[in-house]
């Protein structure tokens, strides 16, 4: 039987391009690349899984009948992105690659030429199929003719007329134009009847069967929905035409027209080379590598034959496990271990993971090692659950692991040389982490091994979830399953993890980012290893003494707030503090309010509202002791491992687009410190038993980095000066003595070398500082009038970024940004700031890693015990015994103002103490 798919074109691209705005697909050059992956992947999933005998692919083209009918028609809808309009002659020069005939007639609609093309050939007897997430299409269903929709999360929903009637509760699909009619479109502007939604809607439709006899029939409604609905009796009417799908548009197209044919092998090879989609080269145009003879050793000592698997399936969509040939190996014996050990020994490079029972790695027990040292060959070493009999087998590849000659491959090797640790193995030599290798490639994608195995491999890994199950109270543990269970799982991220490197390694230099990850990135690994290891010690008798305070001081807060207010109410609840403020006290005319009619109470909005009742300011004391309890004073003890006694945090470098390190579980690096209350919780940090608490931070780094990109004299002479840089920006811009500068002045200052540097607005300064626009145009204007060559360098880095599609640090590390010549003026000023934002932020955090491997290395050579425990962005921390306090400090100086040469000093303050907020 014959088998037709239509493809709503610009509906697909669209939920492609949205799908992946958060991280977005860039290639090489700069292109953004998501709206062609998306659609290419729904096209191929099509293509193979479903087998249709026939095919086209709809546009939109042009200005319609319904614009002529109704001017505002998706008038509000923001211009289309420009990574989408560079996007759609790609797709269609990739369908005329596929010889996949393109529909689109002038004057209509993608929907019109799907629906007269379906209604005709459905009519016909051919099984006919719409691909699209528009739920318009709904009124199209008939025998024959069907929505095939995709779901949320991934897979499709095929819906017939049975489907449509049970979705919406009417009695015939051709009703959902109805439906439509009365509900409008807020995203085709088309009005409908205000006040009635689809529940409304279903519920008047399947009383009166369409809107005609509705409106023929108002008497019979009741109160105000009788008001809403002859209200808007000509929009409902309009409504109704804009939402109808035509199916009479002219087209003289034949079946045979669409008929699936074999591709442009050539073309499509072309196009996927540009576009570097290399995964749809291997598995579309099998372009994948032979598997490649070993002759040197026959890889299964313990069998007659390897283990391989069936050769890759045609026209799959991915590769698997279960399609690609490979050489997994269990080894469940101390003498099979040891016989692998002696194969392994000659080699110089080795990709290994670890089975364990927790994503904690101060927790995990080990289950099992893997190790790759060759393509789609790996093996799976069990590890007994008895303690002494696993560092047994474990002490058989302590060598291996150690040796420094051996390079490591990983993927998030920190997890690993962590683990290991708790096993007396101490992860030495070169190494290679294939997540942080493609975070410098693609800083805001993901970085998973599944995510990257399916772009740069064609390859879908097995999930963990399939042996374990899902998350929840009943998912299980490693440990509860056999090593025959788990043993191709854990060998496939071994592989995989080796290819992936394969794939990477040459890509970095490509990027020009290679000696970030060999020099700076991967030597960081060990550090913040070792870091999060060594934990933070915690006063928990002053968190609970500064608990007992703050629940004190909330209580009688709440008292004087249910004063003010002349009743008791719910503090925490916003819509109550709403309804107290704006209904009861009335204390502004026009209080915001959400689209629920909801009153909105954040804290940037009572903020803006403090001077208008002392309630203000005791709401908002009372929201910052409640949060400081439940996310620090009363939180933090219960993360304290009971086995070390202390905190131990993650720090993740793959989070953030500047290269910046975050930290998490808990987050460490977001402790405040501006307010009396939040350093209270800082006094809570302390070192190890009889040490010191010793800090060190950057001063005005993100300043002296501008000065050094900048070249601007007056900045640099201030720095080499050793003005204060504040105080010296203010007596520039007022004109005089910087003796004579006052307070207030200074303050001034400061916000605006923090806010300008980063490309801030001229509305964004003046709600910073509380100033009119004019006196934050005026100090704008004073400012590059002092530093003249920090606004020519600000404009020289937008347009640097606009040519070459990224910004980059004094280390190379590059931060795309797809929108910057973006024609919409919000979303360009946004990728503006960032290309300023980008090289001096990132270099800051370039430069304290760098600062960081160095410090650790030089604890190491001179012996030193004490311990770095922290890093918050600018700023080290250390436990200190106090013999070492001297030597301590003259390392972490002279490595932090050592790590770069600017043109201005780097200076670095020190301070010591009892805790963290006496050494800060």
């Amino acid at each position: 039987m014959d088998k037709l798919f239509l493809l709503d074109a610009y509906a697909l691209i669209y939920r492609s391009y949205y799908a992946l705005l958060r991280s977005p697909r860039i290639n090489s050059k700069g292109l953004n690349t998501s709206a062609v992956l998306g659609f290419m992947n729904t096209l191929n999933e099509v293509l193979t899984k479903e087998r249709p005998t026939h095919i086209g692919v709809a546009f939109d083209h042009g200005k319609t009948f319904r614009h002529e009918a109704f001017p505002q028609y998706k008038a509000q809808r923001e211009e289309t992105p420009e990574d989408i309009k560079l996007s759609v002659p790609i797709i269609k020069r990739i369908l005329e690659a596929y010889r996949i005939p393109i529909l689109q007639v002038d004057g209509f609609e993608a929907d019109d030429i799907i629906g007269t093309v379906a209604t005709r050939f459905g009519r016909e007897g051919v099984a006919t199929y719409m691909l699209t997430p528009d739920k318009d299409y709904g009124q199209l269903v008939a025998d024959n003719v069907y929505i095939y929709r995709p779901r949320h999360g991934g897979g499709y929903e095929v819906m017939g007329p049975k489907e449509v009637q049970a979705k919406y509760g009417i009695a015939s699909p051709l009703q959902v134009v109805d439906l439509l009619a009365l509900m409008g479109d807020s995203a085709d502007n088309f009005p409908g009847c205000p006040g009635v939604g689809e529940k409304t809607a279903a519920k008047l439709i399947g009383e009166f069967g369409s809107v005609e006899n509705l409106i023929a029939n108002t008497a019979q409604l009741k109160g105000k929905l009788r008001e809403k609905v002859e209200g808007a009796v000509e929009d409902i009417k309009m409504s109704k035409f804009l939402a109808t799908i035509r199916t009479d548009v002219p087209t003289d197209i034949r079946l045979d027209d669409l008929k699936v044919e074999s591709p442009d092998e050539a073309k499509l090879d072309q196009i996927f080379t540009e576009l570097e989609f290399n995964s749809f080269r291997k598995r579309m145009l099998n372009k994948a590598e032979k598997k490649q003879k070993t002759d040197n050793l026959q890889l299964d000592f313990f069998a007659e034959n390897p283990t391989d698997g069936p050769s890759v399936a045609e026209n799959a969509n991915f590769e698997t496990l279960k399609t690609t040939p490979h050489e997994y190996q269990l080894i469940e014996t101390e003498e099979e271990a040891r016989r692998l050990y002696d194969f392994f020994r000659t080699n110089k490079i080795l990709s290994l993971d670890t089975e364990t029972t927790s994503t904690n790695a101060i927790e995990a027990e080990l289950v099992g090692l893997s190790f790759a040292v060759e393509e789609r060959k790996a093996f799976y070493v069990a590890i007994p659950a008895n303690r002494e009999e696993a560092l047994k087998i474990v002490a058989i590849f302590k060598p291996l692991y150690e040796d420094p000659e051996i390079l490591k491959v990983g993927q998030n090797i920190k997890y690993d040389i962590e683990v290991l640790r708790h096993y007396g193995v101490e992860v030495a030599g070169p190494m290679f982490d294939t997540m942080i290798a493609h975070y410098l490639l693609q800083p805001e994608l993901r970085h998973n091994m599944d995510y990257m195995a399916e772009v740069y491999l064609g390859y879908r890994t097995v999930h963990i979830e399939e042996l374990i199950g899902p998350r929840g109270r009943n998912q299980k543990n490693m440990r509860d399953l056999s090593p025959t269970d788990i043993y191709e799982y854990a060998c496939e991220d071994a592989d995989i993890t080796l290819r992936l490197k394969n794939v990477l390694e040459p890509k970095l230099d490509e990027a020009g980012v290679a000696r970030l990850f060999r020099d700076i990135e991967m030597p960081l690994v060990g550090v913040l290893a070792d870091m999060e290891l060594n934990g933070v010690c915690l006063d928990t008798e002053a968190l609970h003494e500064t608990s007992e305070v703050f629940n004190k001081r909330m209580t009688a807060i709440e008292q004087h707030i249910y004063e003010l207010a002349g009743e008791q109410f719910n503090i925490s609840s916003p819509r109550q503090v709403g309804d107290i403020l704006f209904g009861k006290m009335k204390i502004v005319d026009k209080p915001k309010k959400t689209k629920t009619g909801q009153f909105v109470t954040s804290e940037e909005v009572l903020q803006q509202l403090r001077s208008k009742s002392p309630i203000i300011d005791e709401i908002l004391n009372y929201r910052g002791l409640k949060k400081l309890l439940s996310t620090y004073v009363d939180a933090l003890p219960k993360l304290i491992n009971p086995r070390t006694g202390r905190i131990h945090t993650s720090f993740n470098q793959t989070v953030t687009a500047t290269g910046r390190l975050s930290s998490s579980d808990p987050n460490l690096q977001n402790i405040p410190v501006r307010d009396d209350d939040g350093k209270e919780i800082r006094k809570c940090f302390i070192p190890e038993p009889d040490c010191l608490f010793f800090s060190a931070d950057y001063s005005q780094i993100e300043l002296r980095i501008m000065a050094h990109l900048s070249e601007d004299e007056n900045m640099i002479e201030a720095f080499r000066e050793g003005f204060d840089i504040h105080a010296a920006t203010a007596a520039r811009i007022w004109h005089k003595d910087i003796g004579e500068v006052t307070p207030a002045e200074r303050k001034k200052a400061k916000q605006a070398n923090f806010g300008i540097i980063y490309g801030i607005t001229t509305y964004g300064l003046a709600q910073r500082m509380d100033i009119s626009n004019g006196e934050a145009r005026d100090l704008i204007d004073g400012y590059f009038l002092t530093f003249p060559r920090v606004e020519a360098y600000m404009e020289q880095a937008k347009e640097t970024a606009r040519k070459q599609g990224y910004a980059e640090t004094l280390f190379h590390r590059r931060r795309y940004l797809p929108d910057i010549n973006s024609h919409n003026a919000t979303v360009r000023g946004f990728a503006e700031r960032n290309a300023i934002n980008a090289p001096i932020q990132g270099s800051e955090a370039d430069i304290i890693k760098v600062a960081m491997v160095r410090i650790h290395r030089r604890f190491k050579a001179e012996g030193i015990r004490s311990k770095m425990i922290l890093q918050v962005h600018d700023e080290l921390n250390f436990s200190v015994f106090p013999e070492e306090k001297e030597q301590v400090e003259r390392i972490v100086v002279e490595e932090m103002q050592g790590a770069y040469k600017l043109r201005v000093p780097l200076v670095a303050d020190a301070g010591w103490g009892k805790n963290w907020l006496e050494a800060h």
